[in-house]
């Protein structure tokens, strides 16, 4: 007996289920596949929503802590509870992709205003962080002005990745996270790279815009001047600066803190108090040493790491006899990341689409967001007000007539029985007689 054609099998079942094959030439498949992975990309994973000024990966993280009530007052709690209920619940990604994330809410040195509160070796600027199983968490007390207003209608809220779970499309965010903590991310085909601001400066200049919208880059500078880098160093070039504030893209220069200080034996020693922001100790160290069997930093007898947790960062390099510091410094500045440059590009989402934003427009879609949330926010309070008035006027309204017919005849009947009610003598008891 000839054996049937399996393809033959397959196609008729292919067909009587109704289904229809669709010719597309090749070009128009891979270019419509590549335009809807960037999409992805772009929208939902690298650049932030200018509004709170979060990645969803972040806001994802600080909605699943605010809702399982991981408060400044709560307990510490294993990071990889939180990841595994933020991955289970609204980011079905990878962990480590979840826990980097988190980690970077929580490190001093990457971000100037920390949304985590950390408990445990979260990692330097040398080092990465212990795994997820030995660092615990909670939310601080910053983060808490980004997340309060949720329950009060404040922002939209959709579906998570199953449509089992509500989760905010954006926070209602107290202050100008983006900003104040600055953001990276690689798209497709684009990048952003926001630089930290100071906190106090940032809130400074979104009042002076609410109260001055025609307010020029100058006039915003006098209250927030430039970046203000968790690191410390020391931002060269305000004209750099104010050309990024104005277009939303531009490079600054950033250099470490140095002191001069004699190191004894008729020596100097340059020592290194703050670094450019994202380099650290280690970094320096391995590039002073290259350049110096490179030939190109011969004055340099000595490089000594002497920071700790009591005195922070101390950098020593010891100058040889008889070299001038400053000349050294000049080439350190030359040579090695003491002196490192940063590429401003706030790129970030407004309305879903991607948008180079100015300082003053950053601010203006920030104001627009917070506007919205006060709106919803009354209103969300004028209807609970109407709702509890509703109720208790309902309280005190009359009875029906006929409610209050019953309850007197009820009145009526049980002041008839108490007449009749009284005490026998020889029991001592209370009695009932028709």
């Amino acid at each position: 007996m000839a054996r049937k054609n399996t393809n033959e099998t397959a196609g008729a079942a292919f067909d009587s289920a109704g289904a229809v094959i669709t010719e597309t030439p090749l070009q128009d498949e891979v270019s419509t596949s590549y335009l809807e992975y960037a999409y992805s990309v772009i929208h939902s994973r690298a650049l932030p929503d200018a509004r709170d000024g979060l990645k969803p990966v972040h806001r994802r993280i600080l909605f699943g802590m605010s809702e399982a009530g991981l408060r400044p007052d709560h307990a510490y709690v294993k990071s990889a509870r939180v990841v595994g209920d933020v991955m289970g619940r609204y980011h079905p990604h990878g962990d480590s992709a979840i826990y980097d994330a988190l980690v970077r809410l929580a490190q001093p040195f990457a971000t100037a205003t920390p949304l985590i509160d950390g408990h445990g070796n979260f990692g330097s600027p040398n080092d990465p962080p212990a795994a997820m199983r030995y660092t615990e968490c909670r939310l601080s007390s910053e983060a808490l002005l980004m997340v309060r207003e949720l329950n009060e209608n404040t922002v939209d809220m959709g579906l998570n990745y199953d449509g089992s779970l509500k989760e905010p499309t954006v926070l209602p965010a107290a202050f100008p996270y983006l900003l104040v903590n600055g953001s990276t991310g690689i798209a497709v085909g684009m990048a952003t790279n926001m630089i930290p601001h100071n906190l106090g400066e940032v809130i400074d200049a979104t009042r002076l815009l609410l109260k001055k919208p025609s307010v020029s880059v100058d006039e915003l500078m006098e209250v927030l001047p430039g970046p203000d880098l968790p690191t410390g160093g020391t931002v060269i070039g305000l004209d750099q600066v104010r050309a990024a504030y104005e277009t939303g893209k531009g490079t600054v220069r950033i250099r470490a803190h140095v002191d001069i200080e004699p190191a004894g034996r008729g020596r100097q020693a340059l020592i290194v108090t703050a670094l450019p922001y994202g380099v650290g100790t280690e970094k320096i160290i391995e590039s002073v040493k290259t350049e110096i069997g490179k030939k190109r930093l011969a004055g340099v007898a000595d490089i000594k790491d002497l920071s700790d947790r009591t005195n922070g960062l101390r950098l020593v390099i010891e100058c040889k006899s008889g070299v001038n510091p400053k000349a050294l410094l000049a080439e350190l500045w030359r040579y090695t990341p003491l002196e490192t440059s940063f590429g401003i590009a706030n790129l970030a989402l407004v309305d879903g689409k991607p948008e180079l934003l100015p300082l003053k427009r950053m601010l203006e879609v920030f104001l627009a967001h917070r506007l919205d949330v006060v709106t919803r926010r009354t209103q969300h309070r004028l209807g609970k007000e109407d709702r509890q008035q509703d109720e208790l006027l309902e309280g005190r309204a009359p009875a029906p007539l006929e409610a209050r017919e019953g309850h007197g005849r009820d009145d009526a009947e049980g002041d008839g029985q108490q007449r009749h009610r009284q005490r026998d003598p020889e029991r001592g008891e209370m009695e009932l007689r028709g």
